[in-house]
């Protein structure tokens, strides 16, 4: 590990994320991970990393970094206003830092959460098999914690680019404050035969209650089934799940979750979970349903779609 940066300003919420942490729901350990996987894949590649590489994950208001190592490093996700020494530098492109610079990255323009890859990776310790940070049970990332101001970010081993890269305008995600979701039908959807129709053809605001546990919205009620209990036995949940409390308003589940007790309406496909993570209150929701074959062609779409992502770049 070499020292890369100086924290200044870690903003309000800059953890160390990567793909996740696998196969420890059962014991009450959530995934965690970047929530913007397609931002944060990408980030990785636009600085010559492997794809699953920590990253700084970046919520409303980014970081301001001193620079104590020569590095690659790009922006992704949300729209950040970033200065290199007081200069304007544009995201989802490779930028080369230098010992002695100041890297900036201020409020997001739309969107919520912006990624910063650099050269190597950022290198923390794993926690069972991953570097990202549940801040909830203060394990993995950088102490188990948010960045604070003092705090000195290490990289791992990587080479500098030959030349920098930069994403083609058609590749970049667009960041809207009306935002459709595509679902499929939850475990418990048939307890929803008049609830359903509400959903789907109703708009829901994302409320403040909102982070990387999941979202609460606000939107016409959606019933239950008169004869039902408005609870179920709590069961594992994944990214995505749609349940029902006894409100009647939705809740979107995130990757900081591993189990609850609501019935469960729909689930967002994997593909646009992140637009999720790019949603901040006040952003409308509205869903729509697709069949489970769909999804599968949209989600080898997305995978299509970051392996054209590194073959451009290889031959910038």
């Amino acid at each position: 590990m070499t020292e890369l940066f100086l924290v200044m300003s870690p903003g309000p919420l800059t953890t160390v994320q990567d793909k996740g942490r696998f196969g420890y729901q059962h014991l009450g350990i959530p995934v965690s991970g970047a929530l913007d996987a397609f931002a944060f894949q990408a980030a990785n590649l636009l600085v010559g990393n492997p794809r699953e590489s920590a990253v700084l994950e970046m919520t409303m208001v980014g970081a301001q970094l001193a620079v104590i190592r020569e590095a690659d490093v790009a922006l992704t996700g949300a729209p950040m206003e970033m200065k290199l020494n007081s200069k304007p530098i544009e995201s989802w492109q490779s930028l080369r830092v230098r010992p002695g610079d100041m890297l900036s990255i201020q409020t997001v323009k739309s969107g919520c959460r912006g990624y910063l890859a650099v050269t190597g990776g950022i290198a923390v310790p794993e926690v069972m098999g991953s570097c990202s940070t549940y801040v909830g049970g203060k394990l993995g990332g950088y102490r188990g914690r948010p960045l604070r101001k003092g705090d000195i970010i290490h990289s791992g081993p990587g080479d500098l680019l030959q030349a920098q890269h930069h994403l083609p305008l058609s590749m970049i995600p667009q960041y809207t404050r009306d935002i459709s979701l595509r679902v499929l039908p939850g475990p418990q959807h048939d307890r929803f035969e008049k609830g359903q129709a509400t959903f789907f053809k109703s708009k829901y605001l994302v409320s403040p209650q909102a982070d990387r546990m999941g979202l609460r919205l606000k939107g016409p009620p959606i019933a239950q089934n008169k004869e039902l209990q408005e609870s179920i036995i709590s069961e594992p949940t994944m990214p995505g799940s749609i349940q029902i409390p006894a409100d009647s308003q939705p809740i979107i589940l995130l990757s900081e979750q591993t189990v609850g007790g609501y019935a469960k309406i729909a689930t967002v496909i994997s593909a646009d979970i992140h637009k999720i993570a790019q949603a901040k209150p006040g952003d409308s929701l509205r869903f729509d349903p697709i069949s489970l074959e769909h999804a599968h062609a949209i989600y080898r779409q997305e995978e299509e779609k970051l392996r054209q992502i590194s073959d451009i770049l290889s031959k910038q």
